[in-house]
């Protein structure tokens, strides 16, 4: 699988199921959200104009994925949603790595460029890291419309997070390759 094909799978609508450990304080959350995820192609047009905000040549883009998202809040927590559009711009050498570049109009702290790796077993990896900052995200299918995701996030300020996520797809279905 290669980092298109892993968008492409990756589209539809799904239902995420999390779990997060706050390490640090030993305090474990639950929680929903629904998750769209649309393929893009190289050409697509905020693929394009992200690609230039960064000053990378257009045609190095692979494509990309844009992914909205809505929790469902439990009593205690306010409801959230937002956006966030990744583009891959490939590794001529290495063809299952790449850079990846990230807008999401929600004031996340993560760094807008990052790495993806794609192992031998198809999982996907996202690497973003800063001064202050390292997160990693795991994600591979455990069948066409399951979805598994581990991600760790680490601060410089001793603030840990580790979270589980299962997703099942609630429609739309995988592009065939």
């Amino acid at each position: 699988m290669d980092i298109i094909e892993f968008f492409q799978h990756s589209a539809g609508k799904w239902f995420s199921q999390r779990t997060c450990q706050d390490l640090p304080a030993v305090k474990s959350v639950a929680g929903t959200t629904d998750l769209w995820l649309d393929a893009l192609s190289s050409e697509d047009p905020e693929a394009i104009a992200l690609c230039q905000e960064h000053g990378i040549d257009p045609a190095e883009a692979l494509g990309g994925v844009r992914i909205r998202w809505e929790n469902k809040p439990s009593d205690s927590e306010p409801k959230q949603s937002g956006s966030t559009l990744l583009v891959a711009i490939g590794n001529g050498s290495q063809p299952n790595e790449g850079q990846l570049l990230r807008k999401s109009p929600t004031s996340e702290p993560l760094p807008t460029q990052s790495r993806y790796i794609i192992g031998s077993d198809d999982v996907v990896t996202f690497i973003a890291e800063s001064d202050n900052l390292y997160t990693e995200e795991r994600i591979w299918f455990a069948s066409d419309n399951l979805r598994l995701r581990t991600h760790v996030v680490k601060r410089s300020d001793g603030f840990s997070l580790a979270s589980f996520y299962s997703e099942i797809r609630m429609g739309g279905k995988p592009k065939e390759a």
